[in-house]
């Protein structure tokens, strides 16, 4: 399938992006804006008083067709700390269990005055697809293996805020990369803002050709965990892949693993990072999780404003074009 264009040409934002379908087909400089952007939103979780009136009016559907608990959640928040009106779409208990289309039921939704669909979906390319038939922007919220971008942007997020930069970084990604949109969102970002990144599992859950995106690949993680800056623990999903691609889950925790004694190996400020749901005993420790090198529930924090700058840009709000977007709503 040919993927579409990021870009569309009808009711074009001051931003310049109607939808958010990935990190692939954004420069630098997007990137940079969509940053600096949820760096503002931050501070918002920290009020006593957590809502801003700027989507005010706007509706924004959540359609999800795999399950969700941080991703639509977080939606849902960013989209009422904003004021946007929210609706949750669960496919189960929709019509689509009747044999409506994918694509007649989101034209359903948007005649209900849908502004913004965030959509989750098992078959890549969905999102992209749903974007040439509807006038609603929509934000792809993760879609099969092929791309997850707010996960990747709030990980770039979280790591510039503990870091205080990206350039010139090591970032590994360790464990199920075959399978992770997250790991694919995360190489477009990283190493458009200069980071370099490492990708480290064994060869069963490594594609081939991995390389030609601009990483480095390792099948031995103590042999490059004392480079890194940040480790991204990525889990293992069982559920889209049946076959046997390691010997043990207990093999693979001797191999890839972070325990207390591979922190022990790594760089002193060495950054943990984890998308979750994490799995406690095969990708990491409860030591390791909970410990003071874990950044995972900042990773959740800054996720909700990541989302709320993804809202705030793609509505049209914005005024100012560049690597910096100021919402007037929080000025102070």
């Amino acid at each position: 399938m040919t993927r579409p264009s990021n870009d569309s040409p009808a009711e074009p934002t001051p931003w310049g992006r109607k939808h958010l379908l990935g990190l692939e087909d954004l420069s630098k400089h997007e990137i940079e804006a969509i940053l600096n952007t949820a760096d503002s939103f931050v501070e918002v979780s920290t009020r006593s008083r957590k809502k801003v009136p700027t989507l005010l009016g706007r509706v924004v559907f959540n359609l999800f067709f795999e399950n969700s608990t941080r991703t639509r959640t977080s939606f849902s928040l960013a989209a009422k700390r904003l004021s946007a009106d929210t609706q949750d779409f669960t496919a189960s208990a929709s019509s689509i269990s009747k044999g409506e289309s994918f694509i007649d039921t989101a034209k359903n939704i948007e005649a209900m005055g849908a502004d913004v669909m965030v959509v989750r979906h098992p078959t890549p390319g969905a999102p992209h697809l749903l974007s040439k038939h509807v006038g609603a922007s929509i934000i792809n919220a993760g879609d099969g293996a092929h791309e997850h971008p707010t996960q990747g942007l709030l990980d770039m997020l979280t790591i510039r805020r503990a870091k205080g930069r990206i350039e010139g970084l090591t970032v590994g990604l360790v464990g199920d990369i075959s399978h992770s949109r997250v790991a694919r969102s995360n190489i477009w970002g990283l190493t458009k803002l200069g980071a370099h990144v490492i990708l480290c599992g064994p060869p069963t859950l490594v594609p081939r050709g991995m390389e030609r995106l601009g990483c480095e690949v390792a099948y031995h993680l103590d042999n490059v965990l004392p480079r890194l800056d940040v480790v991204n623990v990525l889990r293992i999903q069982f559920e889209r892949d049946q076959r046997s691609v390691f010997p043990s889950i207990a093999e693979y925790f001797r191999l890839y693993g972070m325990t207390q004694d591979r922190i022990k190996k790594g760089k002193p400020d060495l950054l943990l990072l984890a998308p979750g749901p994490i799995n406690r005993g095969v990708e990491l420790t409860p030591e390791v999780a909970d410990g003071p090198h874990s950044a995972i529930l900042d990773q959740v924090t800054n996720g909700l404003a990541v989302r709320m700058a993804v809202l705030y840009l793609l509505s049209g709000k914005s005024e100012t074009k560049g690597a910096s977007v100021e919402p007037p709503a929080l000025a102070h």
